[in-house]
């Protein structure tokens, strides 16, 4: 007599989608377990604003940087090349301002470490813009890390 095959068990996965939920339940309620996506991008705009931010303190005075998710594009606007990056002077007692545009960024990297070096590129021209230097002389690095 043919024995009746084991039971399967039961599996969450029941429509072929993949696993449901967090891979890692977070140890606090509402925050991540592992850094997200915009996490990391923050963390690459900080070490290279503070690389940066040593050499040139003292002729860059008090300037503020930022990280947006994506520019404000109004409904003119022709289909040019998505902005990278935006600078603000600084006007009376408002500091200058460097905006980088997260989406943007990460759309024309290939990888991290592509990423890596876009970012530093755009931040390395802007802070060049503002001292009104050559991106050259701002960081001797900038031709390795110059976007094609």
């Amino acid at each position: 007599m043919a024995s009746d095959p084991a039971p399967r068990p039961r599996t969450r996965d029941r429509r072929g989608r993949g696993m449901r939920g967090p891979a890692i339940v977070p140890r606090v309620p509402g925050r991540p377990e592992t850094p997200t996506r915009a996490d990391r991008f923050d963390a690459m705009v900080l070490a290279s604003v503070t690389g940066l931010e040593e050499r040139w303190r003292e002729r860059l005075g008090l300037v503020e940087y930022a990280v947006e998710d994506a520019p404000q594009v109004g409904a003119d606007w022709g289909g040019s090349p998505v902005p990278l990056s935006a600078l603000v002077h600084a006007v009376g007692t408002t500091p200058a301002r460097v905006v980088l545009f997260r989406r943007p960024l990460e759309l024309r990297a290939e990888d991290r470490e592509d990423l890596r070096a876009l970012v530093h590129a755009v931040l390395v021209e802007q802070v060049a813009a503002l001292l009104d230097l050559p991106p050259e002389d701002v960081d001797p690095r900038y031709a390795d890390d110059r976007p094609d």
